[in-house]
């Protein structure tokens, strides 16, 4: 039996927590919101509500207390942990002041955790806008996205870390189509570097039971057609009204691959393209 802490437990850390209770581990998992600490603790799921964000006084600029030392208390009851999921955004509506007291939060937890492995979900939106094809050795930070980057450096402090920079994440009711019926479409002509949620959980599934070698993976699709492709595949799959037309102003020809993680865990997708999703 596997222990498994998820900071975060939004849309796909929620997934990946029923799928290693499916495979009878134990979960931990933290929640901002009151009614989703009911329903992970109605599902079996041992929960807190705790907000990394901290609580600022303005006059001196500092955080008031520090709540992540009450929680990792509680927390060393239940340790060590097998994996730690950190699934807490770096987004760019926070400011970069936001950003280092919610990771720095993090931080101060899990360093006072016992841990054999953790993994901070980060973005493939961390590389430029830009023609070019994008793998892990992509290390010119002054091009990455600087609060993404701040992010992974904070957590890259810890040992035993690894990023997993995510494509963007579809399944279940996030259907690509619906966000573009009845509207002019100007990206239509970029690739898709996208991931299905079933294929995020797999890697991480496999993650944990086999470990990782490297430091920072991206997890992106084998293929990449583009976006008006895969708008037309899923409308069809769906029912969803196609888009009024397309109209390509931002058509730059950017490449994330995803091939590092998947030849060394061996994964197979269950979707190697966003146009099955």
């Amino acid at each position: 039996m596997k222990r498994i802490l998820i900071l975060g437990c939004g849309w796909l850390a929620e997934e990946f927590a029923h799928l290693q209770l499916k495979n009878m581990n134990q979960v931990w998992a933290t929640t901002t919101t009151e009614e989703k600490y009911h329903r992970l603790k109605n599902d079996g799921i041992f929960a807190y509500v705790h907000n990394f964000d901290g609580a600022i006084n303005k006059a001196s600029n500092t955080i008031e207390s520090n709540p992540e030392n009450i929680l990792a208390e509680s927390l060393k009851n239940f340790g060590p942990f097998d994996l730690i999921l950190t699934s807490i955004p770096a987004t760019n509506r926070n400011t970069v002041e936001e950003l280092q007291i919610r990771f720095s939060n993090v931080y101060s937890l899990l360093s006072r955790l016992e841990f054999e492995q953790h993994i901070f979900l980060s973005s493939v939106g961390i590389y430029p806008d830009m023609d070019g094809f994008f793998d892990e050795s992509n290390h010119q930070t002054t091009h990455l996205n600087p609060k993404l980057l701040m992010a992974e450096e904070a957590m890259l402090k810890l040992p035993n870390t690894h990023v997993f920079r995510l494509g963007g994440l579809f399944g279940k009711q996030r259907i690509f189509a619906k966000y573009f019926e009845d509207r002019i479409v100007q990206t239509g002509d970029q690739p898709a570097n996208f991931i299905h949620l079933e294929d995020v959980c797999g890697v991480l599934d496999q993650a944990l039971h086999k470990g990782l070698k490297e430091t920072i993976y991206n997890l992106v699709t084998p293929e990449h057609p583009l976006k008006k492709e895969v708008i037309l595949a899923s409308a069809e799959k769906y029912g969803y009204k196609k888009p009024l037309g397309f109209q390509p102003e931002n058509s730059f020809q950017k490449i994330v691959s995803g091939n590092k993680i998947a030849q060394e865990l061996n994964y197979g997708f269950k979707y190697p393209s966003p146009l099955y999703f």
